[in-house]
């Protein structure tokens, strides 16, 4: 039998184990396991650990904490968030399935950032200490993490420029596209998906009123760029939707 990665979950005070594949994962196509073959998939999956599912609102780290690992989401959607000096929460990122979460911590050995769930997720760890060993031995393992970290810091310069330069509309565009490319990625629709986050986190994460955020969808769904109900989202225009920035710009000149 091939050597698989650990579920533990509780019944009563008795932990109870059960054994996941990760050639089962329905995510192995987008996550780490892309990088290896079928042969090495067994020494990537004896480093993963998988722990019960946090529960929405619970933390899986906090910033500070020492940094041992990163996590690949498995089910559910994460947000990671950090602190003002007045103790106002700033949320940075949305993770979905498939995403690895928790390598802010890599250069300091802390992590940066807290990150917590909202919705029930499940994550599988992987120790950084045993990933590093493994992909000296794995090369291919080693690039595709490296490129993962590359488009972390992608977004988060994309994160900056909206901020700093783009219209309400166009931030909100701009999310809803970035969701549907990650749900696309996963052979998922790419038109119609739900929206784990709150309209309040859409709100901190762009800069914007959350009754900002509510007008515009709104104005999208009058405009035909958009059907939405509560947080379910149906993209029936994405050419107009890729343009809400341009058609800003021009409007205003």
């Amino acid at each position: 039998m091939n050597p698989s990665l650990t579920l533990v979950t509780r019944q009563g005070n008795l932990p109870v184990s059960q054994h996941v594949s990760c050639n089962e994962c329905s995510l192995n196509p987008v996550c780490l396991p892309l990088a290896v073959s079928s042969d090495q998939l067994s020494e990537l999956e004896q480093i993963m650990k998988r722990g019960r599912p946090l529960k929405r609102g619970e933390h899986l780290y906090r910033a500070s904490d020492t940094f041992e690992s990163v996590y690949a989401v498995r089910s559910g959607a994460l947000k990671s968030y950090s602190l003002s000096e007045e103790g106002d929460e700033q949320v940075t990122g949305f993770y979905l399935p498939g995403e690895i979460v928790g390598m802010d911590g890599i250069s300091t050995a802390h992590h940066m950032s807290s990150v917590k769930a909202l919705e029930t997720a499940s994550v599988c760890e992987i120790p950084f200490d045993k990933l590093e060993q493994l992909s000296q031995r794995i090369p291919s393992l080693q690039h595709h993490f490296f490129a993962l970290m590359s488009r972390e810091i992608q977004a988060d310069r994309e994160l900056h420029m909206l901020l700093s330069k783009k219209a309400a509309d166009d931030r909100v565009a701009h999310l809803l596209l970035s969701i549907s490319a990650r749900h696309q990625r996963r052979g998922l629709s790419a038109s119609s998906f739900r929206l784990p986050m709150s309209r309040y986190d859409i709100a901190n994460y762009l800069g914007l009123a959350v009754e900002t955020v509510s007008r515009i969808f709104t104005r999208f769904q009058q405009n035909s760029l958009i059907r939405a109900e509560g947080r379910e989202v149906e993209i029936l225009d994405r050419g107009a939707l890729c343009n809400v920035g341009r058609a800003e710009t021009q409007r205003r000149a």
